[in-house]
């Protein structure tokens, strides 16, 4: 693939990028917010008053779920439409013969898979109020931790598979190469340390639709890109052939 064309879809991947984050926001927006407005309600609801004698709001609140989502969202949907661009280009046509919508959307799946799932189901997202301020620093390291984790056994496995294809064939390679994944995946979940700071009497309903906000937020945004960029590939990459009048032939009689 040569340069022109990376930087073709490089372009492209950050146009779908932003158009993924545009679809995010609107997730975000219509299925998150409600429960962070319930979450700080809890925490200041149980807050002592002496707490807040001296607290100053530096962004209001309504700044934080308009203009600060929205920048934060989009601007991330750039970024990652970008480098999973460049993610694209070196994977078309090594990890099998797919076109490139379905190598886009298979990427877009294994990222979400690897990069958000694997660490969430760990260390899964928690609204405001909790977790302990003083741990954010180690919470933050272990999350980043089974996050690389998660990616570096990813490639591995994807190794494994292509080494084992020729003896057993794709679909047994397949096999071996996700229950070796998941193997160490569920070693890590096991050693790694456990991290529980919801505060008591939180109300657990909040704390799963929170989650499962989250989640579906990451859905939405990766699902929406592998759609987009998927489609804006093939037309790069495989273009229609165009006749002379712009209209196509008819068949003959």
């Amino acid at each position: 693939m040569n340069s022109a064309t990376v930087r073709n879809l490089l372009v492209r991947g950050m146009l779908a990028g932003l158009a993924a984050g545009v679809l995010a926001l609107l997730a975000a927006y219509l299925l998150g917010e409600p429960s962070v407005d319930k979450a700080i309600g809890f925490e200041e609801a149980h807050a002592h008053a002496h707490a807040h004698e001296h607290e100053v709001e530096v962004v209001s609140r309504s700044l934080q779920s308009t203009a600060g989502l929205a920048t934060g969202v989009l601007v991330y949907g750039v970024a990652f439409g970008g480098i999973a661009a460049l993610a694209f280009c070196f994977a078309l046509g090594r990890v099998g013969r797919f076109g490139p919508r379905a190598t886009a959307l298979l990427l877009s799946g294994t990222a979400l898979l690897t990069v958000y799932v694997v660490p969430f189901l760990k260390y899964p997202a928690n609204p405001p109020s909790v977790g302990d301020p003083d741990t954010i620093g180690k919470r933050t390291t272990l999350y980043f931790l089974m996050m690389l984790l998660s990616v570096l056994l990813a490639v591995a496995a994807t190794m494994l598979g292509k080494r084992l294809a020729p003896s057993l064939g794709n679909w047994w390679a397949t096999v071996v190469a996700v229950a070796a994944f998941a193997a160490v995946i569920g070693l890590a979940y096991a050693f790694l340390p456990v991290v529980n700071e919801v505060p008591e009497h939180f109300p657990a309903t909040l704390l799963w639709r929170f989650r499962l906000s989250a989640l579906a937020i990451q859905a939405v945004l990766w699902g929406g890109f592998g759609l987009a960029f998927g489609e804006l590939a093939e037309r790069l990459l495989n273009p229609k052939p165009a006749t002379a009048t712009g209209r196509a032939v008819p068949a003959a009689h």
